[in-house]
């Protein structure tokens, strides 16, 4: 292949069979299980990165159940979203997330800058309750259970709520171990629809994992939970400030 051709042809990584398809990409029945709760203030403090500025001692645990996505076929998520500002604009720092499917992980990390790390994610509705469990290893490090569908949810406010923006720390090494890049990352999802959204009560237990550290943002309180059934795709990022400048 001469250098033209790879120029041209030059996506991802492997060269001549790409980890993930270009995009955009479309979510189908995109099903969210939220449960917002209080925290340690200098624990986010510690992991919230400058120039975003923390709101309130809030956590955004996400189950994210996605069955039909083009590129990235049927996956499992979880992780953490930290409530933030950015030039006063509120919006969510995507802190950690945790996938069972290696194409996601890839496009994530590459594209965007999506903290992502292999594990073991699990959504299942047992009898009465939505149940959602992260293992990484063998080692149980997250359950969330929820009444099932409770309560009805007027989907207006869980809209505008999908629509704020997201923020990422894109870190990419260069080969000789020094970051070649560090950048703070915008998105927004974008063509969202709300199928339904629901409420009711809702649990929530981390445990510490040296590796999969969700425990670290501690549970002091749960404040909320949303379950929802969205379709949406996921918008191509903008670099808002690189911290290598």
């Amino acid at each position: 292949m001469n250098i033209a051709d790879v120029k041209r042809t030059a996506f991802a990584m492997p060269l001549t069979s790409p980890a993930f398809p270009p995009g955009p990409y479309r979510f189908v029945n995109r099903e969210f299980l939220v449960v917002v709760y209080r925290t340690d203030p200098d624990a986010l403090r510690a992991v919230v990165p400058e120039p975003l500025q923390i709101t309130e001692p809030l956590v955004k645990y996400e189950f994210i159940r996605m069955p039909d996505s083009t590129g990235f076929g049927d996956y499992t998520e979880s992780g953490q979203v930290i409530p933030v500002s950015f030039n006063g604009i509120a919006g969510g720092y995507v802190h950690s997330m945790y996938l069972n499917d290696e194409a996601p992980i890839a496009g994530g990390r590459e594209l965007w800058g999506f903290p992502k790390k292999l594990a073991a994610p699990a959504w299942a509705v047992e009898k009465d309750t939505l149940l959602c469990t992260l293992d990484y290893g063998s080692v149980r490090v997250a359950t969330a259970t929820m009444g099932y569908k409770h309560r009805a949810l007027d989907v207006a406010p869980v809209l505008a709520g999908l629509l704020k923006p997201n923020y990422l720390l894109k870190i990419i090494p260069h080969v000789d171990g020094s970051p070649r890049i560090c950048e703070l990352v915008e998105y927004f999802l974008e063509d969202v629809t709300v199928k339904g959204a629901w409420t009711g009560p809702a649990a929530l237990e981390l445990a510490h994992h040296a590796l999969a550290p969700v425990a670290q943002l501690p549970v002091r309180e749960v404040v909320s939970c949303t379950h929802m059934l969205t379709d949406m795709t996921l918008g191509m990022g903008r670099v808002i400030h690189d911290y290598l400048v």
